[in-house]
């Protein structure tokens, strides 16, 4: 950018220096926002017993998507990975805790993601939770919409039969 593009370059250094100063976390659910209190969490229409756990803010965003979510959201900013010293702390465990724990919350879904370290975390939150009497679940796995089966990986058709419904 300095040698092509160098007006880019000073937007893109006044826009990081913008974000640096004004962004911070969310008081309630941990995601990027400029207010002490996010968008998201200051919507009275959600369903206040449903919370949502997302690694990223960019996972929350695609869920929101979905426009099938109507509950709060709780954003870890990553997930348990101890042999890169990321632990409950790294991860706001506490903070969420007590969020899910306020009383209102009645359901929290675990939407990490399915490799090791998603599959870690949605473990040890649900165990914990669990044992707080709160209902803990967990996305489905499955089948792509749209996908032949033939091009499927194998993991992927076992999870669906395995988390299969019935119809």
């Amino acid at each position: 950018m300095l040698q092509h593009d160098r007006d880019g370059a000073a937007k893109l250094s006044l826009a990081l220096s913008d974000a640096i100063a004004n962004i911070r976390h969310c008081a309630r659910c941990n995601t990027f926002s400029e207010e002490e209190i996010c968008e998201m969490c200051r919507d009275n229409e959600r369903d206040a017993s449903l919370l949502c756990v997302t690694e990223t803010p960019a996972d929350q965003i695609m869920i929101e998507q979905t426009l099938t979510f109507k509950g709060y959201y709780f954003v870890l900013m990553g997930s348990l990975s101890p042999l890169d010293g990321i632990g409950p702390k790294e991860i706001c465990f506490d903070k969420l805790i007590r969020r899910a724990t306020d009383g209102v919350v009645q359901e929290v879904v675990l939407a990490t993601s399915f490799n090791n370290e998603g599959e870690a975390t949605a473990h040890y939150i649900s165990e914990m939770l669990k044992a707080r009497g709160l209902r803990v679940s967990r996305l489905a796995r499955g089948v792509p919409v749209g996908a032949e089966l033939e091009y499927v990986d194998i993991g992927t058709i076992a999870r669906a039969f395995l988390d299969r419904k019935t119809t």
